[in-house]
């Protein structure tokens, strides 16, 4: 299978893999910045934005084997990964695996315990519904600051402030991804993230400390599992910093992938 993705700016590759339901666009927030010191090469998870689907289950085993493939195949051994959500779980379990450079996740998944699953599966089950009920609407939803806020108060610390371009494309996405739901259950059901102690490079993990999806007391969990990752709090800031505290991921990124 051949994964969608494409490159900016110039350097040493830097790869960005996106959560659920996202695209390479849930991103562009802080591309920009990231393009100025290193050649970024965004992609496409298998089923979401112009990536098609993997056949059979949809397990996190499956699709750290396809960015395995895709890193193969694209000449990018020791690449330097960043992720974000599942793929920030995606690039911890790379790093778990020996593959790529320096590592860097921000509010990774499975680390989840006891009711933690049910609260992520459920809550972002149900966000998910309203999103595809509202799908003909996201492009005028997205301009409003009330709509935004409602919609994604679940993901960001500060959801009327963000970009309505960059939430019209993530909501789009998310109402657009077929593989949804059944990635959802295979994550909720499916084993936690084994970690390491010997990654094959620098691992720094993110958390904001208002993420009400995957919550701020598994971050000790995750750097437990890998004991020589850097765990970095984000304040005023939900499940993913890229939008939230833009300026701050990317020198947190930048910072970690220094040579």
């Amino acid at each position: 299978m051949d994964l969608n993705f494409e490159r900016q700016g110039a350097g040493q590759p830097l790869l960005l893999v996106h959560g659920l339901g996202g695209s390479m666009r849930s991103w562009d927030s802080i591309v920009p910045t990231l393009a100025r010191a290193r050649e970024v090469v965004l992609v496409d998870l298998p089923g979401h934005g112009q990536s098609p689907p993997l056949a059979g289950r949809q397990t996190i085993a499956a699709y750290a084997d396809a960015l395995d493939r895709f890193i193969d195949r694209n000449g990018l051994a020791g690449v330097d990964t960043v992720g974000s959500s599942v793929g920030a779980r995606m690039v911890l379990e790379l790093a778990r695996r020996g593959t790529g450079g320096h590592t860097v996740a921000y509010d990774p998944g499975g680390f989840w315990r006891g009711w933690e699953t049910a609260w992520f599966r459920s809550t972002l089950a149900a966000s998910v519904r309203l999103v595809r009920l509202l799908r003909r609407r996201i492009p005028t939803l997205s301009q409003s600051r009330a709509a935004r806020t409602v919609l994604l108060a679940q993901l960001s610390a500060h959801p009327g402030d963000l970009d309505p371009q960059l939430v019209q494309n993530e909501l789009t996405s998310i109402a657009e991804t077929n593989v949804f739901d059944a990635m959802l259950s295979e994550l909720a059901r499916g084993p936690l993230q084994d970690g390491t102690t010997t990654p094959p490079g620098r691992v720094t993990i993110g958390w904001g400390r208002q993420d009400r999806l995957l919550l701020p007391r598994q971050a000790e969990r995750a750097q437990a599992a890998f004991p020589t990752a850097e765990l970095h709090w984000f304040d005023r800031c939900g499940h993913f910093p890229q939008w939230d505290r833009p300026t701050e991921a990317a020198e947190v990124i930048l910072k970690t992938v220094q040579n």
